[in-house]
């Protein structure tokens, strides 16, 4: 679970740091050369890279801990399970639906 934390962090933090698209059209004014601070390719490969490689990590980490999460666990019953049971099973009568034995009435004396 802390890898899954910690990746989905610094996946959320590498997207927030990277520019956007929208960035390049700038830079042709000289808006964006004070702002880089990895030279002028060199921010946008390495954060992509990494960026990457923690979606990797949490994709396969997904997977592990889904597959750890259901491991030695039956599968889940549906209703139609149940009534599949249900039929299955041998009637068993009730005490109300049986009869009741009564006592022979007294003789008239």
């Amino acid at each position: 679970m802390f890898v899954q934390v910690f990746s989905s962090v610094a996946i959320i933090a590498l997207v927030l740091i990277q520019r956007g698209k929208g960035s390049d059209a700038g830079a042709g004014f000289g808006a964006g050369a004070s702002g880089t601070v990895f030279g002028a390719r060199g921010a946008r490969t390495g954060l992509s890279r990494a960026t990457a490689v923690f979606a990797a990590v949490f994709m396969v980490n997904s997977l592990a801990l889904a597959y750890l999460g259901t491991r030695g666990q039956e599968a889940p019953r549906t209703i139609l399970d149940e009534i599949e049971t249900r039929e299955a099973a041998p009637a068993v009568p009730t005490p109300e639906a049986a009869p009741v034995p009564q006592a022979p009435a007294p003789e008239p004396q």
